[in-house]
């Protein structure tokens, strides 16, 4: 039985379609494309953006998706490029949380600019007010 990639491969030539044009299609990169047809799919995003691509893909082939989603997910599975998706949730969220890690002080500065746009405002309010009445600044 022949490899998922090279079925996959063998399909779009077989249909005459260029990589650059289901890159152009799909506005998935070529070399996600390659890694896929290479069957390197440790190279591929993980999770939904995985698939995505793969849905991407036949779609622009014009391929019907249920058999071929099937048939890629046994594929990832006998490579072993799957692994933990656990894991991946788990340094996403480490990696969004050491981000984060410097929002109070950004928070603390966003509100001494709202504090100095509003005495920039009132300062300016109050000289308005003075020539309106006064047609003067000065006594």
């Amino acid at each position: 039985m022949e490899r998922f990639c090279d079925e996959l491969r063998w399909e779009r030539e077989r249909r005459k379609v260029s990589l650059e044009r289901i890159c152009e299609e799909t506005k998935v990169s070529s070399r996600h494309l390659l890694a896929l047809e290479a069957g390197e799919y440790g190279a591929l995003p993980g999770g939904v953006f995985r698939k995505g691509i793969v849905r991407s893909y036949l779609g622009a082939l014009g391929l019907d998706e249920g058999p071929w989603i099937e048939r890629f997910e046994k594929s990832l599975q006998e490579s072993g490029a799957n692994g933990p998706e656990v894991a991946d949730w788990t340094e996403f969220a480490e990696n969004v949380r050491r981000n984060r890690g410097g929002s109070e002080s950004k928070s603390g500065m966003r509100w001494m600019g709202v504090a100095g746009m509003l005495t920039s405002l009132g300062v300016l309010g109050w000289v308005v007010w003075k020539f309106a009445l006064h047609g003067h600044l000065l006594p």
